[in-house]
This record gives C-alpha cells, sequence and structure tokens, in this order.
C-alpha cells in the first residue's frame, strides 16, 4: 500500500513538472510590445575622444508608437553641466525581435545649437511584458567612433485618473 502511494504521489510530480514546462513559452516580441509613455534613467561615461569624454547622468521620457517610431524629451547633465534647453527633444526609429532584444537610433532635435550631440544608437532589451527596457550605447552611426558606456533603464509610465 505504501509502494502505492509513493508511486501515485511521484507520478503526480511528474506530471505535473510537464505540464507546466510544456505550458512555459518564450515571450513573443514586436515592435507593438512598445507602446505609450517610459521613463528613463540614464547613467555612464563619455571615455573617448578627449573633447567629449566625462560623466552623463540624466532623464528621459519616451513615447514608443507601437509601429517603430519614438519622440522624446531628456535632460542630461555632462560632467557636471547642465543643457542649456530644458529638454532637449529627439526622435527616431526602433526595432524589437521577437526574443525581445532590439535596437533604437536617437537623432536629438534641439532648438538650442550648443545641446547638439550626435546621432547614438542603442541596444535595447524589453523585458516583464513591455514594461521595462534596459539599454547600452553602441555608436554613432553619423560621426567617428567614439568609447562609451552608457546605459539606461526605462519603465512604463500608466496615466491614473481619479
Amino acid at each position: 500500500m505504501k509502494f502505492s502511494i509513493l508511486r501515485l504521489l511521484a507520478l503526480a510530480f511528474v506530471a505535473s513538472a510537464f505540464l507546466a514546462a510544456s505550458q512555459c513559452v518564450l515571450a513573443q516580441c514586436s515592435n507593438a510590445t512598445l507602446r505609450g509613455h517610459y521613463a528613463f534613467t540614464i547613467t555612464g561615461q563619455i571615455l573617448a575622444p578627449p573633447p567629449a569624454a566625462g560623466l552623463i547622468t540624466g532623464v528621459a521620457m519616451t513615447e514608443f508608437d507601437g509601429k517603430g517610431n519614438f519622440t522624446q524629451v531628456d535632460h542630461a547633465v555632462h560632467n557636471g553641466v547642465p543643457p542649456q534647453e530644458d529638454w532637449r527633444p529627439g526622435s527616431g526609429p526602433y526595432h524589437v525581435n521577437p526574443d525581445c532584444t532590439g535596437t533604437m537610433t536617437i537623432t536629438q532635435h534641439p532648438t538650442i545649437p550648443a545641446d547638439a550631440s550626435p546621432e547614438i544608437e542603442l541596444y535595447i532589451v524589453v523585458g516583464d511584458n513591455g514594461n521595462e527596457i534596459r539599454t547600452v550605447v553602441s555608436s554613432s552611426p553619423t560621426v567617428p567612433p567614439f568609447a562609451a558606456a552608457i546605459t539606461s533603464i526605462g519603465t512604463k509610465v500608466y496615466a491614473f485618473t481619479w
């Protein structure tokens, strides 16, 4: 009798593990996974070339359209110096792969020329069912190579009504 109960429990355990494994599906992402507003925290450092080298910290509010385009405003402090423009606008394309990795390219559109920066390409990872985005600056498609260690984390912003 004991042997039968143990055997039955073991069989039930294996069956439940098999059922759980069969229901586990990897996330399927696309451009539509990113839709709405995301609040980003930016941190890092430009390492080279010397004129641009220095610490970067900032925030951004980015709106993804779910179709591969975004607009944003950012406020980035470079070497402790705030930008002349409080909120610098920017925009660009993004692409999210089925495995939730992807890229985005930011082109800044400052109204004050001193706040200009090169176009920046970022690699992204989308997590938490599209509620979080992690980025790392990769390069610039329009200027000579530079070295940077800049990352950001974005969290989806939900509008609350009372």
